[in-house]
């Protein structure tokens, strides 16, 4: 049986919190507020609001907004330390690029009308809650140089070492972005992939998705069976997608590079949709012997089967079809039909998954980046698996059109 262990309490920077204690000014307004934190709220628990200068206020990495951001970049370029200015340098930029077109609202509100909320931060002073209000802050500090409004933040501080309770742990800080951040409450929506990698990391430091659920005032009061039932749907919506992205990920030999697949919500070619749809189609059928067993598809031709659909989702866009969500939604309709799963099988078949050595470097002999190896593979590529595809789709519909006045 597992050890019985304490969880783990996040390791403070003594001198960060010490620089926030010397610096902040207690004349924010409102003075105290409640927030989402251990008991406050059940208990009407009031915490007071300082105002911090934003050069005391740092990003964490471990932010579920750009989850998928900083494990890409953490596989490609190495690990972020926190608590380098060159690793938030990175982070701010995560945070500015990932939903630039919100990220410009909130900048006119804050002009407008100021910060409305106060922040929530560590005792050292890292970012819990309101990583992007500091993006746009510093942003309007280097705009507007010598305005006071924007050169502090108001937040609440969480506890640190000599005070009650005592500083919080990963888990607790967890459920804190679980309370607010990932909650429909007018802030700006988590893309789902990083939302999925946030659901897990969640779970990965001891907080169940039945937990994370119950936590979301959205499920007050449910049911032992409507909490299930909900449990059941985000692992649908969020879980089973992101095990096809890495199962996708591994067979193309990219283990924890998310990038590949979308740079983000603003991406037009994020292929997040085709991954949820092929997954469900994966459940549903590939994965099913009893519906593979109705529709004919023996077990052995599976592997081959994902082979074909990931390397349709890696070309992203075939030309003359349905859009590739559609197609992922279709697949175990048209394996269903002996002469379009041939088809399928021969994009396996026929599509090698790399490229030759010599040909993923440019004529110096640099290496090429992920996005123009994808470009030279799709170039080399597309016309197979656009022409297996369409043969593909046109058996399977002469099939239901000879059947159709049977049918009726």
């Amino acid at each position: 049986m597992p050890p019985i262990t304490m969880p783990t309490v996040r390791e403070i920077v003594e001198d960060f919190a010490k620089e926030i204690q010397s610096k902040k000014i207690s004349t924010a307004k409102p003075s105290t507020t409640v927030i989402k934190f251990r008991t406050d709220i059940k208990d009407g628990i009031e915490r007071p609001v300082e105002k911090v200068p934003l050069e005391c206020l740092r990003f964490r990495k471990d932010n579920g907004r750009i989850a998928s951001d900083v494990m890409d970049h953490e596989k490609k370029v190495g690990p972020l330390d926190e608590k380098d200015l060159n690793s938030q340098t990175t982070i701010r930029h995560f945070l500015a690029n990932k939903d630039p077109e919100k990220t410009n609202i909130l900048t006119k509100t804050i002009m407008h009308e100021g910060q409305r909320e106060p922040a929530i931060i560590t005792c050292d002073g890292f970012l819990v809650d309101g990583n992007r209000r500091k993006v746009v802050m510093d942003k309007l500090h280097e705009e507007y140089p010598g305005h006071e409004e924007y050169e502090y933040m108001k937040v609440v501080i969480l506890p640190g070492a000599g005070d009650e309770g005592g500083p919080p742990t990963l888990l607790e800080i967890e459920k804190i972005e679980n309370r607010i951040q990932l909650q429909s409450d007018g802030r700006s929506e988590y893309y789902k992939f990083d939302r999925a990698i946030s659901i897990v990391r969640k779970i990965e430091t001891g907080f169940s998705l039945e937990e994370q659920l119950s936590d979301d005032p959205q499920y007050a009061g449910a049911s032992k069976a409507e909490l299930a039932r909900a449990v059941r749907n985000y692992e649908r919506d969020y879980l089973r997608p992101l095990e096809c992205i890495d199962r996708y990920l591994h067979h193309f030999h990219r283990d924890g590079l998310y990038s590949t697949v979308s740079s983000g919500i603003s991406d037009r070619e994020g292929r997040w949709q085709a991954f949820s749809d092929y997954s469900k189609s994966y459940d549903s059928c590939f994965n099913n012997p009893r519906k593979r067993l109705k529709l004919g598809i023996e077990e052995e031709d599976i592997g081959a089967i994902e082979d074909a659909a990931f390397k349709m989702i890696r070309l992203r866009v075939l030309k003359g079809l349905p859009k590739l969500y559609t197609i992922m939604r279709d697949l175990p309709k048209w394996c269903g039909n002996d002469l379009s799963k041939k088809e399928i099988l021969e994009i396996s078949d026929e599509v090698d998954e790399t490229l030759p050595q010599e040909e993923y470097f440019d004529k110096d002999g640099d290496a090429l980046s992920m996005e123009d190896i994808d470009s030279k593979w799709a170039a080399k590529y597309q016309q197979p698996i656009i022409h297996h595809a369409k043969k593909a789709s046109q058996y399977f519909d002469d099939q239901a059109e000879q059947e159709t006045p049977i049918n009726l």
